[in-house]
C-alpha cells in the first residue's frame, strides 16, 4: 500500500527553540471519522488526534486537545482558547492570508471507481471517451471532470450516496470522488464488492488543494517551526507511517 510523504530527507532540520512552546493547546472536532470522532468514553480520537498527541511526544511538551464543533474552531483560535487547528483544514489562499499552517500532513486525492467486470485499466481521458462519469453536484471532483474529460458523459448527482448507488446499479460507468471515502467504501458491506478503483489518484492543487495543514495564529513562529520539525521527525522515525495505517487500512493512492 503506497503511503503519502511530504516530506524531504534530504531537508536539514533546523534547531528548536522549545522555551517559547512550553505547550501546545490542540483544537479538533469529533465528527468525521476517521480523522476526529468521539470514542466510547466521549474523547477525542481518530488520525488527527493521534497526529497531535504523537508531535507533543516529539516535541517533549504537555498537550491537550479539545474538541469543539467545527464551524467555531478558527473563532477558538482567535480568541486564545487554543494555539492550534487539527482537523483536516484544507489550506486555501484566503486560510493563509488569515493564518500561519504547517507543512501539510495529508491530502484527499481524487479517484476513479468502477464495476469489477469492467474492462478498463486506466483512467485516461481518451480511455473514458464515451462512457459515464457520476460526480457530485458543485463539487471539485465535477469540475475536473468537465475540464479534462470532455469526451465523456457526465452524470450529476445531489449526493454522494445517490452517485454510489448508481455506480453499483450500473446506471453509470464510473464514479469520480474522493479517495479516502472511497477506499472505505470499495472495502466495506455498503458497496457489496461491486466495484473497485480505476487508475491511480488525482492530486492537482488547482482542483483538490494543497492538502490538510495544522492551522495557528499568525506570529507565532517558534510553534510552526516546532510542529514542522515533528511532522518531519515523525516521518523520518515511522510513526506517521504507524498512524496512517492505523486510521487508513485499505489505500487511498
Amino acid at each position: 500500500m503506497v503511503i503519502p510523504n511530504y516530506w524531504d530527507p534530504r531537508k536539514r532540520l533546523e534547531r528548536v527553540d522549545m522555551t517559547r512552546v512550553p505547550q501546545i493547546r490542540f483544537l479538533t472536532e469529533d465528527d468525521y471519522p476517521p480523522f476526529n470522532f468521539a470514542g466510547p468514553d466521549g474523547q477525542p480520537i481518530g488520525f488527527n488526534v493521534d497526529l497531535a498527541r504523537a508531535i507533543c511526544v516529539e516535541l517533549k511538551v504537555p498537550c491537550t486537545i479539545q474538541a469543539r464543533r467545527f464551524d467555531t474552531l478558527t473563532e477558538s483560535l482567535d480568541r486564545n482558547a487554543g494555539d492550534a487547528i487539527i482537523a483536516s483544514l484544507r489550506v486555501t489562499p484566503d486560510l493563509r492570508r488569515r493564518y500561519d499552517v504547517s507543512d501539510r500532513y495529508l491530502e484527499t486525492p481524487a479517484r476513479f471507481a468502477m464495476q469489477r467486470d469492467t474492462q478498463l485499466t486506466e483512467a485516461l481521458p481518451e480511455a473514458l471517451a464515451g462512457r459515464s462519469i457520476a460526480v457530485v453536484t458543485g463539487t471539485a471532483h465535477e469540475a475536473y471532470i468537465q475540464a479534462f474529460f470532455t469526451q465523456s458523459a457526465i452524470r450529476r448527482y445531489p449526493t454522494l450516496a445517490e452517485a454510489r448507488k448508481a455506480l453499483s446499479g450500473r446506471d453509470v460507468d464510473t464514479l469520480f470522488a474522493d479517495g479516502i471515502g472511497m477506499a472505505f467504501w470499495l472495502n466495506g458491506s455498503d458497496s457489496a464488492d461491486c466495484c473497485r478503483f480505476l487508475g491511480g489518484p488525482f492530486t492537482e492543487n488547482r482542483f483538490f488543494g494543497e492538502g490538510m495543514a495544522i492551522v495557528m495564529r499568525r506570529g507565532n513562529e517558534p510553534l510552526r517551526l516546532a510542529i514542522n520539525h515533528a511532522l518531519q521527525r515523525l516521518w523520518e522515525k515511522g510513526v506517521y507511517t504507524d498512524l496512517y495505517l492505523k486510521a487508513f487500512p485499505v489505500g487511498a493512492y
